[in-house]
């Protein structure tokens, strides 16, 4: 399928989960994650009116981004290793996985500009994902005032790959309520008034619950 049909697919989907929760399609910011595809397929999705692009490593980075520059809005959505910091964060424009304080100190020393991050939060607790556990994220965002170079504009999460709709609802729902935690703190500099969390097989019950921006691969560009 081409990207276009796919995303009127999404939109659809996503207009459905609006009206369910009263929300307004409007608000939500589509990421279209292209880590397997080629530069190709990620034209054909900026053709498509997708200019939030979503990549995780590095390497799949570097080529889309000197091949596309200004056309796109980049978000860095894998795990960043600290020694990396410096050959991507002025390029990059939002940051998905800020966990650790080392990363932050890295930014702030390397960064030219502030940047956008979201702060990963492993709600479901799975061994295999990275990020802080729900309760050390107020501490971290304590800490993180040290930092002028990091804006912290959300929370993010990825929920565990099943089809336990009530239990992805839960684990959205969690992310949700901590971020009302945080804004209760006006930090300034953590506003955190957007959730990252939702992808292709669970963005729908993840916009019910209040995600903001969802990171879609599979079912938008293959």
């Amino acid at each position: 399928m081409d990207v276009a049909s796919n995303l009127q697919t999404v939109k659809q989907n996503i207009s459905v989960a609006c009206k369910n929760s009263n929300r307004n399609p409007q608000d939500i910011t589509v990421i279209a994650v292209t880590k397997y595809v080629t530069i190709e397929r990620t034209e054909e999705t900026i053709q498509a009116g997708i200019t939030d692009i979503g990549e995780n490593r590095l390497e799949g980075f570097q080529e889309k981004y000197h091949h596309f520059k200004d056309r796109a809005k980049w978000h860095f959505i894998g795990t960043l290793q600290t020694r990396k910091v410096k050959d991507i964060i002025d390029q990059i424009d939002v940051l998905h996985s800020l966990d650790r304080l080392s990363l932050a100190k890295e930014i702030n020393k390397r960064a030219s500009k502030q940047i956008e991050c979201f702060v990963q939060v492993n709600v479901s607790g799975e061994a295999s994902k990275h990020g802080l556990k729900p309760e050390e994220v107020l501490p971290f965002l304590e800490e993180l005032k040290a930092y002028p170079k990091i804006h912290v504009v959300g929370l993010m999460t990825m929920a565990p790959h099943i089809d336990d709709k009530t239990k992805l609802r839960s684990i959205f729902r969690e992310l949700a309520q901590l971020r009302v935690q945080v804004q209760r703190k006006q930090y300034a500099y953590a506003p955190c008034n957007f959730l990252s969390m939702g992808m292709s097989n669970d963005y729908s019950i993840a916009i019910e619950e209040g995600a903001t921006h969802v990171r879609i691969g599979t079912n938008l560009v293959g």
